[in-house]
């Protein structure tokens, strides 16, 4: 077995336990090829019994022939999850007269008939897979190179399998990208079509600029939050099983803001706490009242843009990175004197210390302002698809130029870079060294002007020293090292937490913050930083209304956090904030007071409602688990 064009180790064990199995069907590489095809009128009927498949299918794979793939020696092939063949687009040119009858509908290629080959392999796998000619079992198929990705029906099923046969002339690379990307379009058309009348749809990516591709997460869920179909890519990029898992505990976003979130509009979100995505919601087309929400009118960019004229010194926007930290300013200050110069910028900091916004800021304030900045999320990336999304296809598609030369002329921002696996840096080089790409299936280097921003929670340096980075890529990218401080270690948290608060109710909340919310915001530890920050806020807001946030509106994990951090520090005295006296009740003292008013209040409805769980758990917007808990504590026992 040759593996000269393929010989990464999985790909190696992929084959190799093939070719075991074919040895236990009883076939040896001698073995008669089967190509026989079943009768006309059972052809007719698998077709019927596929027939949404088969039209989903042609509208989706047939814009990529047309506009990819037309020129090429090729054929496209459809089965079902048998491996039995439903349809074919394409050409036969590639293979002889007396071959071409093995590529045709009725034909079955599983591995028990046909040995190893893509469509066979790709179902007793459930992956994508590339054979190339020798990797055959059957001496009899090494005439082509197969293609193949498995296409998964709403419950996460195998349905059918999408193929691309070819000969050795096509860039197999560029063909092997294909597939996958057809076969996910199928995926989430599918999905599309099932659920979008009566359920909410989020799509999501690592990216703000690629949630127009094929590569998007897809999730259908109800009304009360439940997952009740999320397409394959979904779990590749949380790394995660979503099967009857709530929205709401996924993303860390309130479940009212989803669902009213404008359409079209993407918002922000840490899935499982440390992936940044970002997400667009689609109602149910058959009709959902929206609930107004001051969020609405909240993307996830709206930061004004410097006027021409405008002195240099008023040219970054500080709304959202600083108020006066000292630290913070000198970083601005040094970013700014070097940014039109070509010197790559490194930032470094804890999860949600403000990166990604101190590069936008940057950007928004420099002369690339008005194109793109582009953010590629380096930590949920995959080796397996990582050429297409960077580097797309040689072609006039807007959705298929990859995400590097849609940021041409502008910024592109490398969150996350530490987390790209050795194998996947080597890439990155000429685009740093050279500033130009080679789209897949071309020949052809193509230019692209753009300034280098890159972030990392890790010690580069130190990654480097140990072996895990490449040093060569290390130096490309930290021309200026910035290191930003902690939200716990600023020193403008007040003036932050004012301005954030400002920004998410847009004047909405006329009776703002109170003076004890403000101190215990600023004296909390914030593990998560600025993310947590706008939740924490976002959902004191909620559960205020138009009255002032005060501290029994703050969720019950905001006060964990703090006894937490109050307890490896030994139950230290709370300082009180600049500029506040002494005699303002401190953290432990508010939450004391927070708890009693709490109390009243429970009591008081749970009295109204003369003692009925669920109209109290609804007059108090609580769980009735909550409920009963704190009935607990004040002594009432159900």
């Amino acid at each position: 077995m040759n593996n000269n064009k393929n010989t990464s180790t999985e790909h190696i064990q992929v084959v190799n336990s093939s070719w075991q199995r074919c040895d236990l069907y009883g076939l040896n590489h001698t073995s008669e090829a089967d190509y026989s095809t079943m009768p006309t009128g059972e052809i007719k009927d698998l077709q019927a019994e596929h027939r949404y498949l088969l039209g989903t299918t042609d509208r989706e794979v047939l814009p990529y022939y047309e506009n990819i793939l037309a020129n090429s020696s090729c054929l496209i092939m459809l089965t079902d999850q048998r491996g039995q063949v439903l349809n074919c687009w394409g050409d036969k040119r590639f293979i002889n007269k007396e071959q071409q009858h093995a590529l045709a509908e009725g034909t079955h290629w599983s591995e028990r008939i046909n040995g190893t080959n893509a469509i066979g392999t790709a179902i007793a796998t459930g992956q994508a897979v590339q054979i190339q000619r020798d990797e055959h079992y059957l001496k009899h198929n090494r005439f082509m190179i197969g293609s193949a990705a498995p296409i998964y029906d709403t419950n996460n099923q195998l349905l059918a399998v999408l193929d691309v046969s070819s000969d050795a002339y096509l860039p197999q690379a560029h063909t092997f990208g294909m597939v996958k990307m057809m076969s996910q379009s199928v995926e989430n058309r599918l999905i599309h079509s099932k659920f979008s009348d009566d359920h909410f749809l989020m799509s999501f990516n690592t990216s703000n600029n690629n949630l127009d591709s094929q590569w998007i997460g897809l999730i259908a869920f109800n009304e009360n939050g439940s997952i009740i179909s999320a397409n394959k890519r979904a779990e590749m990029l949380l790394r995660f099983e979503l099967a009857l898992k709530n929205v709401e505990d996924i993303f860390g976003c309130p479940l009212f803001e989803l669902k009213n979130q404008p359409k079209g509009q993407p918002i922000a979100v840490v899935a499982l706490n440390k992936y940044t995505m970002y997400a667009t919601i689609q109602r149910p087309l058959k009709g959902y009242m929206a609930a107004p929400d001051y969020r609405e009118r909240q993307p996830v960019r709206q930061e004004s843009r410097p006027q021409p004229g405008q002195e240099s010194d008023a040219k970054i926007s500080k709304i959202k990175i600083s108020y006066g930290d000292p630290q913070v300013d000198r970083s601005l200050k040094m970013a700014t004197a070097i940014f039109e110069k070509d010197i790559p910028i490194l930032l470094q900091g804890e999860t949600g210390a403000g990166k990604e916004e101190f590069c936008k800021a940057l950007h928004d304030s420099s002369n690339r302002h008005q194109h793109p900045f582009i953010t590629i999320n380096c930590a949920a990336i995959s080796e397996q698809t990582i050429e297409a999304e960077l580097f797309g296809y040689d072609s006039d598609d807007p959705d298929s130029i990859g995400l590097i030369r849609k940021a041409d002329k502008g910024i592109l921002f490398l969150d996350e870079i530490s987390e790209i696996p050795l194998s996947v840096q080597s890439k990155f080089l000429r685009v740093f060294e050279e500033k130009k790409i080679s789209p897949l299936g071309s020949n052809r280097a193509v230019p692209v002007d753009i300034k280098i921003m890159s972030s990392s929670k890790r010690d580069l340096k130190k990654l480097t020293e140990n072996g895990l980075f490449r040093d060569d890529l290390y130096f490309r990218i930290s021309g200026l090292n910035i290191q930003l401080p902690a939200l716990k270690d600023r020193t403008d948290k007040h003036e932050l937490i004012q301005n954030i608060h400002s920004h998410l109710c847009e004047g909405q909340q006329p009776e703002g913050l109170s003076e004890e919310v403000v101190i215990l915001l600023a004296n909390h530890p914030w593990p998560g930083n600025f993310r947590q920050l706008k939740n924490v806020i976002l959902i004191a807001l909620s559960m205020a209304g138009d009255d002032s946030v005060q501290p029994w509106h703050l969720p019950d994990d905001f006060f964990n956090d703090s006894d937490e951090h109050k307890n490896s520090e030994k139950t230290k005295r709370s300082t009180p904030v600049a500029g506040y006296s002494q005699s303002i009740i401190n953290a432990s003292s508010v939450r004391i007071l927070a708890e009693n008013n709490v109390n009243q209040d429970t009591l008081r409805e749970y009295n109204l409602n003369k003692g009925n769980i669920s109209r109290t758990a609804r007059a108090l917007s609580i769980s009735r688990n909550t409920l009963y808990k704190r009935l607990k504590s004040i002594g009432i026992r159900l």
